[in-house]
């Protein structure tokens, strides 16, 4: 059976709902929604753009206390709170995918957690040599 390793940012979410950032079992690393919430505040609040680099930033943290790197990544899925705005998504999720081109899922919802909050992605990831 394969060990799973347990990635944790400390979120006040984290205890309450039962979750942990990412977690990797095998070679399979899956990260969960990150918002551009830290500490409690939300950066890049009104920008999208700003928004979408800060959350691939915190995934890609994520990754490497388990072993991972973006190249490593072969899906993300973008929930948006305004879909006309997913060419500023776009660009910034470009700006790190661009040479790694994992499939990608942008999707219009209602609302995240907190009204500020413009972007949630999912990011899931395979350890090439293994």
């Amino acid at each position: 059976m394969n060990e799973r390793t347990r990635v944790f940012t400390g979120s006040l979410w984290e205890p309450v709902v039962g979750y942990c950032r990412a977690i990797r079992v095998g070679n399979r690393v899956e990260v969960v929604g990150t918002t551009a919430m830290k500490d409690g505040e939300v950066i890049g609040v009104e920008s999208a753009y700003e928004q979408t680099k800060s959350i691939i930033k915190t995934i890609e943290e994520a990754l490497h206390k388990v072993g991972a790197n973006l190249a490593d990544v072969v899906r993300t899925r973008m929930f948006v709170t305004d879909i006309s705005k997913w060419e500023e998504i776009g660009k910034a999720h470009g700006e790190f995918f661009k040479d790694i081109q994992p499939v990608a899922t942008m999707v219009e919802v209602k609302a995240l957690i907190d009204s500020r909050l413009l972007v949630e992605i999912e990011a899931e990831a395979i350890v090439s040599g293994e």
